[in-house]
């Protein structure tokens, strides 16, 4: 029997960020991650399918905070900004761990595989919050359009967040951005 380790996956998560930004995703081994964690490779696959999922495993808990949050909006409110309150409620989920969000992305930028799975992380994001508005009876193609747009919104600003050498709030970068989206489709930015 293998004993009780505190906080296992975030080690593990740790551990691979460290070892993915010294030598490459591709070049690091289950193995390496479980000894940097000072844990079994068994202990890895306990918490992880692969050494992808590492990158990937809050999606799950994301998605719910997502649709939770949006469920949980008035059914009188515009859907754009139902997708808002929803999107920042993920933002400032997010915001707690911004040096583990800046690694993430750096590995996920230096590996196209890696690339591709993100973008299917978001898609996959975007199809359930078109769901959630389609319970609301939003109508396509408005739900998928909102939805879409939601997404985009959150990785301009995530992208904006995370660049950005001074600490701004997240959920703030996300309000700024959708401003900046219903400026642009009712024309009203310049050149």
């Amino acid at each position: 029997m293998g004993r009780w380790e505190p906080n296992a996956r975030g080690r593990l998560a740790q551990a691979a960020l460290e070892l993915y930004g010294e030598r490459g995703f591709e070049q690091t081994t289950v193995a390496e991650i479980a000894k940097r964690a000072g844990l079994t490779e068994r202990t890895f696959f306990r918490y992880f399918a692969d050494k992808r999922e590492v990158l990937f495993w809050g999606a799950a808990s994301l998605q719910e905070l997502l649709i939770n949050t949006l469920n949980g909006t008035p059914a009188t409110m515009a859907p754009i900004d139902a997708v808002a309150v929803a999107i920042e409620a993920a933002a400032a989920e997010i915001q707690q761990g911004r040096e583990f969000s800046q690694q993430r992305q750096a590995v996920i930028d230096a590996n196209p595989e890696l690339q591709e799975r993100e973008l299917i992380k978001l898609a996959t994001l975007s199809a359930a919050l078109a769901d959630a508005l389609r319970q609301r009876c939003v109508t396509d193609p408005t739900a998928s359009l909102t939805a879409e747009a939601g997404i985009a919104v959150f990785k301009v600003a995530f992208e904006r967040w995370i660049s950005n050498a001074r600490e701004l709030d997240f959920p703030e970068l996300i309000r700024e951005t959708l401003d900046g989206l219903k400026a642009v489709t009712a024309g009203d930015v310049h050149h």
